[in-house]
């Protein structure tokens, strides 16, 4: 969501707190251990230009695409759309009691607070993936495992920030509303839920997007989706076909995301001269929202009674984790886990050298020309597009099993999303600083130098450690399409049945992503 940026003031590029890392001295650690990853991974950029030949090859071997019953594709797709719909929903059901629990203003217990943000960080810590894994050995192969997965992990995000909106409300509000003499339930709704409504549309809408792009590719575990059948061509060697279902995810994305955009213009615009037109278009959305979410219990065939019914079966193949072996893969798991780490490092770090260009191209305030603007929007969504792990499959075809196609895929997913989140925040910049450089002459570079770069590093650094926090966790499953990481130890003892074994790459898994969250979310507490 974006905000109004006429009297925004111009923020100072190292606006650091007391006690926090200068910006050289952090730039200067982010090298050592970008090189330092690449050399532990064997990734150089001379072992990248001689796989050049090899994508290019299998690029080749997919011209032209061809789309083979399309009807069955586009049922997958339309199931695939369904299942992100229905996850989210169910997240945000399950997400607004825990917000209240999760929040410092509204929760009953420092200890309720303590247990319930615990567990929204257990969500969020642990990759969507993983829990398809989990529940496709507890409830079998369907859509039924995939939703599961998708909203236990959309918890995560939406608990967070459902919370985050809480804590952020006015209090006098709440404080008329106490004052009649209502207790805590008339308190909530009347005061607080008004007041973080928007907050949590936006976040919604934003879910259902990131959802669609992971729902594509549960199929790869059988979760459901039109990942299975994509798999299911590239295990055959049928990459024609692969390419045409790819296309299909293409579209399906790229639509999604324009439709997303729209829904949040509309629904979050201020509505001060218009409030019932705003209440319209909310009760509209309410209730297309609601026949969507019957319609997904309807075509995917889920029992209302199995989202209730799947949690004793779960629990079973969870305990079967416990207690953690962590004795039976010895030095791999520690070399797997590091590799994990290494793998996001060098992938962030090329995602950020490579996302600025783009971004200020993309970006309406700084871009040379329209077409130009155009043609690096247009870039930025078709990258966007494409799920990692699909681009992981691709450059294991080319590149082989191993690191450095984990790292290309992540490279590639990561200059997509932070062009975007670039261009953002300097189409958001104040424009003041901008017509003063024009004013006295000053050419584009010395604008972009002068007056866009130091206004939008603050926010870009804040982009590139969140890039970072997200890519430790997509790290850890690419292993399961032989792209390096500890996910191949996980999905492998997972698949012969050695839960103890997996629950200890779990809990590793869990600390990794932990740790990287609190280390990127300290450091941005202190730069940004």
């Amino acid at each position: 969501m974006t905000s109004t940026v006429q009297n925004r003031p111009v923020v100072p590029p190292t606006r650091r707190r007391p006690g926090g890392p200068p910006l050289p001295l952090l730039v200067l650690c982010a090298l050592v251990a970008t090189v330092v990853s690449a050399w532990s991974i064997g990734f150089a950029p001379a072992t990248l230009v001689d796989g050049l030949d090899e994508v290019w090859a299998l690029l080749e071997r997919m011209l032209p695409p061809r789309l083979e019953d399309p009807g069955r594709i586009g049922v997958l797709a339309v199931e695939t759309l369904l299942m992100a719909v229905l996850g989210t929903v169910l997240a945000a059901i399950a997400s607004v009691p825990l917000a209240f629990l999760a929040a410092r203003n509204t929760t009953p217990h420092p200890a309720v607070y303590a247990a319930a943000r615990a567990f929204v960080t257990f969500c969020r810590a642990m990759p969507d993936l993983l829990f398809a894994v989990l529940f496709v050995r507890a409830l079998g192969i369907g859509v039924l495992p995939g939703i599961l997965a998708l909203a236990l992990h959309s918890i995560g995000m939406l608990g967070k920030l459902f919370a985050d909106a809480i804590e952020q409300t006015d209090a006098g509000p709440r404080e008329a509303v106490r004052s009649t003499g209502a207790g805590y339930l008339r308190e909530m709704v009347n005061a607080v839920i008004p007041q973080v409504i928007p907050s949590w549309i936006g976040t919604f809408v934003y879910r259902i997007d990131i959802n669609l792009r992971m729902s594509v590719v549960l199929g790869f575990v059988g979760a459901g989706g039109i990942g299975f059948a994509l798999q299911d061509a590239l295990r055959g060697l049928i990459y024609p076909r692969a390419l045409g279902i790819v296309l299909v995810i293409l579209v399906i994305i790229a639509a999604m995301e324009l439709v997303a955009i729209g829904v949040r213009q509309m629904l979050l615009a201020p509505g001060q001269s218009h409030p019932q037109r705003d209440r319209a278009i909310r009760f509209m959305f309410s209730g297309l929202l609601g026949g969507v979410t019957v319609a997904a219990l309807v075509v995917l065939e889920i029992n209302p009674q199995s989202l209730l019914t799947w949690v004793w079966p779960s629990i079973e193949v969870f305990t079967r984790m416990v207690p953690p072996n962590f004795e039976a893969l010895g030095g791999a798991l520690a070399e797997a886990a590091v590799q994990t780490v290494a793998i996001g490092v060098v992938s962030t770090a090329i995602g950020i050298v490579l996302s600025v260009p783009v971004g200020i191209l993309g970006a309406r305030n700084t871009t040379p020309h329209v077409g130009v603007y155009w043609l690096a929007r247009g870039w930025i969504l078709l990258v966007r597009a494409v799920p990692e792990l699909i681009l992981a499959v691709v450059f294991v075809a080319a590149l082989g099993l191993g690191p450095v196609a984990g790292t290309c895929a992540l490279a590639i997913g990561s200059i997509g999303f932070l062009a975007k989140l670039v261009a953002d925040s300097i189409e958001e910049i104040d424009p003041g600083p901008i017509e003063a450089v024009n004013s006295v002459g000053g050419g584009w570079w010395k604008t972009l130098c002068a007056a866009v770069l130091p206004q939008a590093m603050p926010a870009m650094v804040g982009s590139s450690l969140y890039m970072f926090d997200v890519n430790i966790r997509t790290s850890t499953i690419l292993g399961i399409v032989g792209a390096g990481g500890i996910g191949f130890l996980l999905f492998e003892s997972i698949r012969t049945l050695n839960f103890d074994v997996a629950g200890a790459i779990v809990i590793v898994i869990f600390v990794i992503v932990y740790a990287i969250e609190r280390l990127s979310g300290w450091i941005r507490s202190r730069l940004v």
